[in-house]
């Protein structure tokens, strides 16, 4: 079976895709992995369709950086703003990237699967990195709320969801109609099935979730080798604390606070995207692979993206998450209640005296990271996926 995986979004999207897609390659499928060029070191064996439209380079502009900051309606309005101009180009090398697939896998926003399924008949199956199908447990995770009640917790999704398509839609179908020759599309739900990409041990499944959603566990692939200066600076004292922000941009005095949090809690770091120097306590690191290294640490300090924490949760260690916006507040909040971290610290009230106490008292949940070692969520979804596809 010949697969695509549509990869549309910044690293902790991308390395999913990755590891799903090295699973189906392993059972024999054929696998093209949609993504941005700078991912193409993540592949590996499989077969890359390099995306001109760099969704990283998007996030660090200044423009970007202010969509990001904008809350969820702000966020759904900027995206035609700023993705528009790119759209037509970037829909047109997805096309023909996958026109020959036999299955399809993508992300719900922007419901490219179900334009190329509508376009050349094969079957798709959408790819979520949160849980986002309604349920009346939780909110959308892009509400900040912990709860709305039950009936607002499920009308969220709606909400979230109509808000998408009032700024989205006229943009969708004119796509669809110069490049793809489709007539117009309208929100609707449907029975696809969805491959939901984290451990009900962090998201215990909803009751009222519909059969064709699946929480499969999360998609890893084998920690990879750290280069030998970074292990060299972990060896050669007590554990680092990990401090990054993924790809959120950070500016000059948010560099400054935390060197200052390290530096009252006493603790050597390595240190990911900030600007600060490096000295005989602070390591600053380029790119590594986070599940080799979070296991060396004494905790990891991290944005709440839903791949770091998948990542921090099962190495062990305290986690200790500073949202900036969207779900990372969601994620924030499941690393507390789990008993893996204090309560989220987010980047707009974050001072070096409130990150330095957190790191005093943050604890680890060791059990749940024995369990979810145990699990084998690409086995799961691609078990799904051969079943159904």
């Amino acid at each position: 079976m010949k697969v695509a995986i549509l990869a549309f979004g910044s690293r902790g999207d991308t390395q999913p895709c990755v590891a799903l897609g090295e699973g189906l390659g392993e059972r024999g499928h054929e696998v093209t992995v949609v993504a941005a060029e700078r991912y193409a070191p993540l592949m590996g064996g499989l077969t890359m369709a390099a995306l001109s439209v760099d969704p990283v380079r998007i996030m660090e502009s200044e423009e970007g950086q202010a969509w990001l900051r904008s809350g969820p309606l702000g966020f759904v309005r900027g995206f035609a703003r700023i993705v528009e101009p790119l759209a037509e180009r970037l829909v047109a090398e997805v096309d023909a990237a996958a026109r020959d697939a036999d299955l399809v896998l993508a992300p719900a926003l922007g419901g490219m699967g179900g334009h190329l399924s509508d376009r050349y008949g094969m079957p798709h199956r959408i790819l979520h990195f949160q849980p986002s199908h309604p349920t009346r447990e939780f909110p959308n995770p892009l509400v900040r709320l912990r709860t709305l009640g039950s009936w607002g917790n499920r009308a969220s999704y709606a909400l979230i969801e109509r808000l998408g398509w009032l700024v989205l839609g006229r943009m969708v179908n004119r796509l669809r109609a110069t490049v793809l020759g489709l007539g117009p599309r309208r929100p609707r739900r449907d029975d696809t099935p969805v491959l939901c990409g984290v451990s009900p041990l962090v998201v215990p499944r909803p009751r009222d979730w519909p059969c064709h959603v699946h929480l499969t566990g999360y998609w890893r692939r084998p920690p990879r080798p750290l280069p030998g200066e970074l292990l060299a600076f972990v060896e050669e004292g007590p554990p680092p604390v990990y401090v990054g922000f993924g790809s959120m941009s950070a500016p000059a005095w948010l560099g400054e606070r935390v060197v200052e949090a390290l530096e009252l809690a006493g603790v050597r770091a390595v240190v990911q995207g900030l600007p600060v120097e490096p000295s005989s306590t602070l390591f600053l690191l380029g790119e590594a692979d986070h599940a080799a290294l979070f296991p060396l640490t004494a905790a990891v300090v991290h944005h709440g993206g839903a791949g770091t924490t998948a990542t921090g949760l099962t190495a062990g260690v305290p986690n200790l998450v500073c949202p900036f916006f969207s779900d990372q507040h969601f994620w924030g909040a499941r690393v507390a209640a789990l008993g893996a971290g204090p309560d989220p610290l987010p980047v707009r009230r974050l001072t070096s005296a409130e990150l330095a106490a957190r790191l005093a008292r943050a604890v680890p949940n060791r059990r749940l990271s024995a369990l979810l070692r145990q699990e084998d969520g690409v086995r799961q979804a691609v078990d799904l996926l051969e079943v159904s596809g």
